[in-house]
């Protein structure tokens, strides 16, 4: 039986046509390239901004999608544009308070075959689709000033992770990361307490890279209080 099932793995891995995966990746490249140019030419005219990321199934009305729009507008208010993943929900909201205050309203959006779509909230010119998540993490990376990261899901954690990795390993400078809704990020925060951290898989001070606040007023001044500690200012 075990020969018999070694041979069906076999012949599955056989009848893949190798040359045409490798051909199709070649091509992918020239995709890759385009979104990379698309997005560097598009954010590098927009100025300093601050992602704001959360869950897409997030309902207008709801606490955190109402905090999300008062975050937008509150950055806004002062010069700054809101990045978001350009789709409904957190997403939807950040943009709709920047959209409120006039400021910049970026929407790097991903094309999936569910769930997402862009919001109307974005500035025309500052709404890009991507097909790569890779691409569309570099953005958010490279043209962001900060990160205020709402509940959310895979994706979300996806994009924190991300972001903590870079600045543990000092792939990237540091910038504020501000977690908002403490009974959201509370079993989170004890598993890396009380597990990575006390099996040493981390160290304490990676602990001190983001901050957790539960208000539109402490993310916002999370912010800038880190610019004006560190005497930096808000620009690329």
């Amino acid at each position: 039986m075990e020969n018999q099932s070694n041979e069906r793995i076999k012949k599955a891995f056989q009848n893949k046509n190798w040359p045409e995966i490798k051909s199709s990746d070649s091509w992918n490249i020239f995709k890759v390239m385009a979104e990379f140019v698309d997005g560097y030419e598009t954010l590098s005219k927009t100025g300093p901004c601050v992602s704001v990321f959360g869950s897409a199934r997030t309902k207008p009305g709801t606490k955190y999608y109402e905090m999300a729009t008062e975050i937008g507008q509150k950055l806004a208010s002062v010069g700054l544009g809101v990045i978001t993943g350009g789709g409904p929900g957190i997403m939807e909201a950040g943009n709709l308070g920047a959209h409120k205050e006039k400021g910049a309203s970026v929407g790097l959006n991903i094309l999936l075959p569910f769930e997402q779509s862009a919001n109307p909230y974005i500035d025309r010119d500052k709404l890009i689709n991507f097909n790569f998540f890779f691409v569309r993490k570099v953005m958010f990376m490279k043209y962001a000033q900060g990160f205020i990261v709402l509940p959310g899901g895979f994706g979300t954690l996806d994009e924190l992770f991300e972001a903590l990795t870079l600045i543990q390993t000092q792939k990237t400078a540091m910038f504020p990361i501000i977690l908002v809704g403490s009974s959201y990020w509370e079993g989170l925060m004890d598993w890396l307490k009380n597990t990575m951290l006390e099996e040493a898989y981390i160290s304490p001070e990676d602990m001190d890279l983001f901050k957790i606040v539960d208000t539109a007023d402490e993310a916002v001044n999370e912010i800038f209080d880190f610019y004006s500690k560190y005497s930096l200012s808000l620009n690329f």
